[in-house]
């Protein structure tokens, strides 16, 4: 066990989600006291099915009056905030909801840790969707913050939040943007690697919703969970990272096509991918730059991609012969 964390109260938000789970996962290993909230009970996540030594509030993020309740009865002095509608086909079709989650849940949060003087380091999740569509690649955290659609703007606004009560509270914030997360225990099928393996061990032909050619970071989730608990220790411990924001990728840009190839290859199939070339108010190619989080937080993936792909098809096809 590590011990910066061990017998730590932490709190997440997103516990549920493919992320939560793994990012749980790891702080319990590591003997930290988990308190998670939960908003919708999702029987099927890793969070519920696996990893139950947690405490858990029924909630919602909107809610500042339960998160303060939270953070002060379970005296919280460690806040990953994850909690978000992170589906991009779901935010076109429902942007207030979108926002409403994305945006208002970041600044109730926020506003309560705020308010709760035991806190000591927060971690927000954003995306490097914040980030929206520009011409220079890679990404880098001095990239404008300019998204324009419903999930991306969403997440462009949370992160000039959180940047805000960093510079006008001092509030004890970082922020992360990662790429694709992919691994075991993502539920949400029309994501490309769970829909692709889910597809594959079924014995039919996987679908891309996009034509193939948009160009995506992906990052396995493992890596990402502990580029998070890496990022909440330093931030704990040097002022001067408050209001930062961080890239964590492996750099490695690929297609969907050839993400799909990938995914494919690692499960020994010959099937050919079916692109429905339906996707729309995405951008064409976006990927990120590490180089801040190697040199200010000596961050290093535990994983490669490849590593990453062949643990997420053991989960897969363990979960789909159940």
């Amino acid at each position: 066990m590590d011990s910066y964390w061990r017998d730590r109260p932490v709190f997440v938000t997103g516990g549920t989600g493919l992320l939560g789970g793994w990012l749980v996962q790891h702080l319990l290993e590591r003997g930290a006291d988990v308190t998670c909230l939960v908003r919708d009970w999702v029987p099927q996540s890793r969070l519920l099915t696996e990893w139950m030594r947690v405490k858990v509030v029924r909630g919602d993020v909107r809610d500042q009056a339960t998160l303060e309740r939270i953070l002060g009865e379970y005296e919280s002095h460690t806040v990953f905030h994850l909690a978000a509608q992170a589906i991009v086909p779901v935010a076109n079709r429902n942007p207030v909801s979108t926002f409403e989650t994305n945006i208002g849940g970041t600044w109730a949060l926020l506003e309560a840790c705020r308010r709760s003087p035991q806190v000591k380091s927060i971690v927000i999740a954003s995306s490097d969707k914040a980030y929206g569509e520009a011409t220079q690649l890679p990404y880098d955290e001095r990239t404008p913050l300019q998204g324009r659609h419903p999930y991306d703007m969403s997440k462009s606004c949370a992160d000039l939040i959180a940047q805000s009560y960093a510079s006008t509270y001092a509030l004890p914030v970082a922020i992360t943007r990662c790429g694709n997360f992919f691994g075991g225990g993502d539920l949400n099928w029309n994501r490309l690697v769970p829909g692709t393996m889910r597809s594959v061990i079924r014995g039919e032909r996987p679908v891309l919703r996009s034509d193939g050619t948009m160009v995506r970071d992906y990052l396995y989730v493992e890596d990402g969970a502990l580029a998070y608990l890496n990022l909440a220790e330093k931030l704990g411990a040097d002022p001067l990272l408050r209001g930062e924001a961080f890239n964590f990728s492996y750099e490695q840009p690929l297609s969907a096509l050839d993400m799909t190839k990938k995914v494919l290859g690692v499960l020994g199939s010959g099937l050919e991918p079916r692109i429905l070339g339906e996707a729309s108010h995405e951008i064409p190619a976006q990927w990120l730059s590490a180089k801040k989080a190697r040199e200010v937080l000596d961050w290093v993936p535990r994983f490669q991609l490849a590593d990453g792909l062949a643990r997420t098809a053991d989960w897969y096809r363990k979960e789909l012969s159940k």
